[in-house]
């Protein structure tokens, strides 16, 4: 019933706009909204964020598929703003690009990157924890972490690194660390899991919940689980048309410099590939746990699940087997939204939607004063009454010159082009509806001179400030 879930007219105002694209359960006659002071109707939200995940690989992933996207909303569009772990984590907690949380990469001991960049004074959680919620991290928080701090804003902590966060890792449980060894039942996804399932049984039933569980899987080294190392043993080798390039003259030179795929290479990715799709196996049957103790506990009828990644990874297109580049592969990630008390049936939606959505969602969810952030409110995307949504948004990132690494790129990504920007001057324009699989840089092409004007004006626009050292 919507009273379980209205607390005060702004919540209500939200909902109105938000159940009329979505079919939904009619509040009774006589019934009236919970009012401001009960804490019990307020939604709980769980992040479920998985580390390098394809958004091609939730066929692999029966429990989400069942209990996630066939209960919710299944966005086929949805993205990174900047495809490198760190500086999409950064985004996440805070709803805003690179260019202003000043997380640009992954490593903490260069300028603008890793945890040491990352002011965290201001997040989704300690936005949530002033409101009211109790809050909690499990797994991964950002690249170079790795101390007994804790940041503000959480009430329950417990942040693990080193090794892969697989086999003997360390983690920091409210400020004691803990070690992890190469047992069965240290396997990082089963801790993990076992953590978020206890903060949620263990919850006081009256506080609403905030649960942020960052899995490694299917991170490198992918390691899977015990009984899932032979699963999957007959998948067919991953050979889509843009695999293994043969002609990137029409790219730029980072990519040209690449080699094709040797023999050796060739079996490491496949190699790594069927990894990451076994890893995923234990955070599927994880995810079926952490909602199965929401619904014991009662909470699943009013709580926003969202399931997400940081980033995706590249499988050999374009000759590449790592990510921080602009094609598709690498700034998709799987993106679904379950929220009972409005999703009646499950659906699919072709907006494009980013991961500096989220912050702003949940405080909108929460009803929590929040600062002004780049990402926007799904709500908004679901009124019928809004008028507008992004039709483009940025994609930024911060490189080496030279070698066989992306350099600096600011790009702009429509529903149907994609214009990237490097640092050396070079150009990459891409057709998404004739070439998919981003074969054919259309940047020099006389016949998409008037699309590539446009979208250099919107990327100037948006690209604002630009990367450090960057320039058009």
């Amino acid at each position: 019933m919507f009273n379980k879930i209205l607390r005060t007219r702004t919540w209500l105002v939200a909902v109105v706009a938000f159940a009329t694209a979505f079919p939904v359960i009619a509040l009774a006659q006589g019934e009236v909204p919970i009012t401001q002071g009960s804490r019990t109707s307020v939604p709980n939200i769980v992040l479920l964020l998985t580390d390098d995940q394809r958004s091609d690989t939730l066929g692999y992933m029966p429990n989400v598929n069942r209990l996630l996207a066939k209960q919710g909303v299944t966005f086929n569009r949805g993205y990174v703003v900047n495809p490198v772990c760190c500086p999409s984590r950064a985004s996440i907690l805070t709803g805003n690009y690179s260019h202003t949380t000043k997380v640009y990469t992954n490593h903490p001991g260069r300028p603008f990157g890793g945890f040491p960049a990352f002011d965290d004074s201001s997040t989704i959680a300690t936005w949530l924890r002033a409101g009211g919620y109790r809050t909690g991290l499990f797994g991964k928080y950002l690249n170079g972490y790795g101390n007994r701090y804790v940041p503000p804003g959480w009430d329950r902590w417990f942040a693990t690194y080193g090794g892969g966060a697989y086999f003997d890792y360390t983690a920091v449980s409210d400020g004691v660390e803990k070690s992890y060894g190469s047992e069965a039942s240290d396997y990082g996804t089963t801790v993990l899991r076992r953590e978020a399932v206890s903060f949620i049984r263990t919850a006081d039933s009256t506080q609403p919940l905030f649960m942020m569980w960052a899995t490694h899987g299917p991170h490198d080294p992918a390691t899977p689980e015990g009984r899932d190392k032979k699963a999957f043993s007959s998948l067919p080798t991953w050979r889509p048309r843009n695999y293994d390039e043969a002609n990137v003259s029409d790219k730029p030179a980072h990519i040209r410099s690449h080699p094709t795929i040797d023999r050796m290479t060739r079996r490491e990715i496949d190699s790594f590939r069927l990894h990451q799709i076994r890893a995923l196996q234990s955070v599927d049957r994880a995810i079926a746990e952490i909602v199965d103790a929401l619904d014991d506990t009662g909470r699943l009828e009013n709580t926003l699940i969202v399931f997400t990644s940081d980033n995706g990874i590249l499988w050999g297109e374009h000759r590449l087997d790592g990510k921080g580049e602009v094609y598709e592969e690498a700034i998709s990630v799987p993106y679904i939204v379950r929220f009972d008390p409005l999703v009646e049936r499950a659906r699919t939606d072709d907006h494009l939607v980013l991961n500096i959505d989220l912050a702003p969602t949940f405080a909108a969810v929460a009803d929590v004063d929040a600062p002004t952030t780049e990402g926007r409110n799904l709500l908004d995307l679901l009124d019928p009454n809004s008028t507008t949504w992004r039709d483009a948004f940025l994609i930024e990132h911060l490189g080496k010159e030279g070698g066989m690494n992306a350099p600096s790129f600011c790009a702009v990504h429509t529903e149907r082009y994609v214009l990237a920007r490097y640092s050396t001057g070079e150009e990459e324009l891409y057709d998404l509806v004739r070439d998919p699989h981003q074969m054919e840089n259309v940047a020099g092409s006389a016949r998409y001179d008037d699309q590539r004007g446009s979208l250099r004006g919107r990327l100037r626009t948006l690209c604002d400030p630009l990367p450090p050292g960057f320039s058009f």
